[in-house]
């Protein structure tokens, strides 16, 4: 009960500490997620409209990639950003965008895979339509992803929630450096272990509340599109 308090009393006094965390989180979150989004979208589009030799067994490893081990991800980000890695040179291991670069890995397949379904259901209301007007492959991605934008907010957000809530991978190759590579998950994860709670129950608090935040907003703004639409 205590501890709860506490928590509370840090989030409502501001602490310094704490939202520099949290302001890290996000940065690195949303960078990842927006990384992932360039990538994934019109990837999982193209699943969606295109065929050729070796498609289905793409889309077999883009769904079975979206249970990747977090921390087989982190460990291979690792080695690759390592000082023997290939990509040591660029010497961003145990810094934020070596999180990002891992968040991102992670998320891709989710978004991939859910916007090749929910492109794939378009298709069949358009095709017809699109295939008249002879509009040619990158149009149709093009449309379809615009037409389905609402609807891929559900990616989106299954990409943000499985980034928010890592732990091993960002471990890994962030380091959890304190005030510079320490997220919401990795503080909590080392705080609860050093029996500091208020801080731990704190940042959990301000985790759900950001995940339930995106989530409402992304559900008002699609009943809102299907009200536009009605």
């Amino acid at each position: 009960m205590l501890d709860g308090l506490s928590a509370w009393q840090l989030i409502m006094s501001g602490d310094a500490a704490l939202f520099a965390i949290v302001r890290l989180s996000l940065a690195v979150s949303l960078s990842a997620v927006v990384l992932a989004a360039i990538v994934g979208l019109p990837f999982g589009a193209l699943l969606a409209l295109m065929r050729f030799p070796g498609r289905s067994a793409i889309v077999v490893f883009v769904n079975a990639f979206m249970g990747l081990p977090p921390v087989v991800v982190g460990l291979a980000v690792y080695l690759l950003l390592s000082r023997s890695g290939p990509l040591g040179n660029l010497g961003i291991l145990f810094t934020p965008t070596a999180m990002i670069i891992a968040q991102a890995i992670l998320i891709v397949p989710i978004i991939a895979a859910l916007t090749r379904q929910t492109i794939e259901d378009l298709w069949i209301e358009y095709r017809d339509e699109l295939s008249a007007m002879d509009v040619g492959p990158l149009g149709r991605i093009a449309t379809l992803l615009w037409d389905a934008r609402f609807s891929l907010l559900t990616a989106l957000l299954a990409g943000f929630g499985r980034a928010a809530a890592e732990v091993g991978a960002v471990m890994i190759v962030g380091g959890n450096i304190e005030g510079f590579t320490r997220t919401m998950t990795t503080a909590i994860a080392l705080e609860t272990s050093k029996g500091n709670l208020p801080l731990a129950l704190g940042l959990g608090i301000i985790l759900v509340v950001i995940v339930l935040a995106i989530n409402a907003a992304a559900w008002g703004a699609r009943v809102w599109s299907e009200r536009q639409a009605g």
